[in-house]
């Protein structure tokens, strides 16, 4: 009998050993003990979606631009553009999303999304020292009345265009959700180990669900950020 033939993903950045798998995908199972660890998260789900601004869909969506929130199935939506964004589940979820069915409920919209799963690189940098190394990279100001818990923006990091969502862990851990292209997905992970190398950053292997943790609460916006906030950089 022939062997049965089993398809591994692979991640565009090159997994730190022990190598092991999860989900389909060839993951890192190091484990770090550091206070700022960088995760590569390349096999969670990753749709991008498209509708007018105001629309049907839009509200069924129910984050807006600049914001990023979980729904009721755990899935964390963010406005990244205007009538654009971005959704993030577990790995493997694409097909259970039913987006189909959010836009037959938004008759004469056009309303369009592409899985990005296997297209874009997408990493999470916990510790309290985030801001720090991301100040070395980007010039967003990181702070708290600028870009709270739940905050979304894109922006330059490392030269490169990058969604940046603030994606706090629980017990209050600050965290980012950092997602690019996918052929510039090894540069950027080593762009952030070596920004990171001053505040003692070790590589974390993917696991669920800490890649995607749920959350009992969402974070609300602050009264008065705008619409469509655009983060000032540093003076």
């Amino acid at each position: 009998m022939p062997e049965k033939t089993v398809l591994i993903a692979r991640s565009p950045i090159a997994p730190a050993p022990p190598v092991v798998r999860a989900d389909g995908w060839e993951v890192s199972g190091r484990r770090a003990e550091a206070e700022l660890t960088l995760t590569d998260c390349a096999p969670l789900t990753k749709i991008q979606v498209r509708a007018p601004i105001g629309g049907q869909a839009a509200a069924a969506l129910g984050v807006r631009f600049g914001r990023a929130a979980r729904d009721a199935a755990g899935t964390l939506v963010v406005g990244s553009g205007p009538g654009e964004w971005l959704l993030f589940a577990a790995p493997g979820l694409a097909a259970d999303l039913d987006l189909d069915a959010m836009a037959a409920q938004a008759p004469g919209e056009p309303v369009t999304w592409v899985d990005q799963t296997h297209g874009r690189a997408l990493v999470r940098l916990s510790g309290q020292h985030g801001p720090g190394l991301l100040a070395k990279l980007c010039g967003i100001d990181l702070s708290d009345d600028i870009t709270p818990d739940g905050a979304a923006f894109r922006t330059s990091v490392a030269a490169l265009a990058t969604d940046v969502i603030r994606d706090d862990l629980p017990g209050s851990t600050r965290s980012y959700l950092l997602h690019c292209e996918r052929s510039s997905g090894q540069y950027f992970f080593d762009a952030m180990l070596r920004a990171g190398a001053e505040f003692g950053i070790e590589i974390d292997g993917f696991r669920m669900p800490d890649a995607l943790p749920r959350r009992e609460t969402t974070p609300d916006a602050p009264d008065d950020l705008p619409d469509h906030p655009a983060p000032p950089a540093h003076p």
